[in-house]
């Protein structure tokens, strides 16, 4: 507990320092490489802060071009993991509410992420269109089909969001199983252990072929759920 509260003692004030020197940084950069380098750093320095360490396999399995990477989800580390870690400039879609927050908010927005509004099924699908666009321009992006945290480590049931906007973008899928982080910070748990975080990049998932895009979809999930599971330690 001590461990978990001394953790968010320099967690809070660091990522509001990064936060509003990336948004900064935005005003004479719209490449957004110096907002992932910022991300970047703020990562790795919150995870030593943690004492947790990282370990990445299947990084050749990472195709060129823009793609969308679907992980696991047993923790807040999870993002950390990915940010500080991936070896390609990332972006990700948040729900709208996020870029309502003050200073964080605005930097994520100048960063490039990409809102999501789920407020009615109308503003969802016309926002899914508008991400699947930015996505075929040339952004990669995570996503969590879980929609949430597991809280026993165990893969949950997938929701259908990120697979409608997978179809709609026509880009790479590619699965990440992540392990580890729901022992450093066990979800729900005031809670903060050191620890080894080990990541799997599995190989593209190509986009079913010659099927209404419900069919498509549904055969996406069932693909992307076997990979992750397949190297999940539960």
């Amino acid at each position: 507990m001590i461990r978990a509260y001394l953790f968010l003692t320099f967690f809070i004030p660091l990522t509001l320092i990064f936060a509003t020197s990336a948004l900064l940084c935005t005003l004479f950069d719209n490449s957004g490489r110096l907002y992932a380098a910022h991300a970047r750093v703020w990562a790795r320095i919150s995870l030593a802060m943690a004492g947790a360490q990282v370990e990445m396999h299947g990084v050749e399995n990472i195709p060129r071009g823009p793609v969308i990477f679907m992980s696991n989800h047993q923790s807040n580390f999870d993002i950390l993991t990915m940010l500080a870690h991936m070896p390609v400039q990332l972006y990700w879609i948040a729900k709208k509410e996020l870029f309502d927050i003050p200073v964080f908010g605005a930097s994520i927005r100048r960063g490039g992420y990409i809102p999501l509004d789920r407020s009615d099924g109308r503003k969802a699908l016309k926002s899914m269109d508008n991400a699947a666009a930015i996505i075929r321009a040339g952004k990669s992006v995570v996503m969590f089909p879980e929609g949430t945290r597991t809280k026993d480590l165990k893969l949950l049931p997938f929701k259908r969001g990120g697979f409608m906007l997978a179809v709609r973008a026509a880009v790479p899928v590619v699965p990440v199983t992540i392990n580890g982080t729901g022992l450093i910070n066990p979800a729900n748990r005031k809670r903060l252990y050191s620890g080894t975080i080990s990541v799997f990049i599995h190989p593209p998932v190509q986009l079913p072929d010659n099927l209404s895009r419900s069919d498509a979809e549904g055969v996406l999930m069932e693909q992307v759920h076997s990979a992750i599971s397949s190297r999940l330690e539960a």
